[in-house]
């Protein structure tokens, strides 16, 4: 049974709280439906140096793929600012996974669904 999108608002929410943003200050939470049926998390994890900074979006699935899961089915993506969208090298991992959905979030608690394919239509593939 799959996880409903508030349930998945509300695991990337409590992600969130753990972000790890000294720098920017900009924290954000993400979590990922996996195929095997598991939420996995992750947030934003900064560094001194900027390109080892590494996003939420990206953490999450990383622990599904480290838990095993393969495909992943939608992300809920929760930020400091109103729908804050995934970046260029986070779009392509959700891409590799095959997410079909991004949960866009505002702070008051609204959010809306996004198809994978409008926000990264020409992904990389083998």
């Amino acid at each position: 049974m799959r996880p409903t999108d508030e349930a998945l608002v509300s695991a990337a929410r409590q992600a969130k709280e753990k972000a790890y943003a000294p720098y920017s200050h900009f924290s954000v939470g993400a979590a990922v439906d996996g195929d095997d049926g598991k939420v996995y998390t992750g947030c934003n994890v900064e560094n001194g140096s900027y390109g080892l900074t590494s996003c939420a979006e990206r953490n999450a699935v990383f622990a599904a793929v480290a838990a095993g899961c393969r495909k992943i089915h939608s992300v809920a993506v929760v930020a400091d600012e109103d729908y804050t969208l995934p970046c260029g090298a986070c779009r392509q991992v959700l891409a590799e996974f095959s997410a079909e959905r991004i949960i866009l979030t505002a702070k008051d608690g609204r959010y809306r669904v996004v198809k994978a394919t409008e926000l990264f239509p020409q992904p990389f593939s083998l």
